[in-house]
């Protein structure tokens, strides 16, 4: 679903994209649990940091000038028509951790993928409340 269409303003615009976001990294982290005994296998994940720091600054420009200014990153990429791509990138310690214990590596891709269900909750329920500011809350 695209739930860009539905935006009414700067911050449902965001809180959109981090919804969106999080789907991408839900599904690497599905990716990297399904694929734990394939030889070689790299786990990938979404650069967060990145992609935090970038919503921050998108925030910071909004409440200084009421303006929704969207920059890219190294990993993340902002087109023109309310789009954007992501980049994967090799997650290093993950990799580290797979090849020494592959059960402590899935303990920590469940960790961060309980992360990532949260961090969707959240975003989602500040949408909802935004679209709908007298409904009770709901989860996505």
């Amino acid at each position: 679903m695209n739930i860009s269409s539905v935006v009414t303003d700067n911050i449902s615009e965001l809180l959109a994209k981090i919804l969106e976001f999080t789907q991408r990294r839900r599904e690497l982290i599905a990716a990297n649990i399904l694929n734990v005994n394939e030889p070689g296998y790299e786990p990938k994940d979404l650069d967060v940091d990145e992609f935090a720091d970038l919503m921050t600054q998108a925030i910071s420009e909004h409440l200084q000038n009421q303006r929704l200014l969207l920059c890219d990153g190294r990993h993340t990429r902002f087109t023109a028509n309310g789009c954007f791509e992501t980049i994967p990138i090799v997650d290093e310690k993950a990799k580290r951790i797979l090849a020494r214990d592959s059960k402590a590596y899935l303990k920590d891709q469940m960790a961060r993928l309980f992360e990532n269900v949260l961090n969707r909750r959240f975003a989602g329920e500040l949408l909802s409340q935004k679209q709908y500011p007298s409904s009770t809350p709901r989860f996505i």
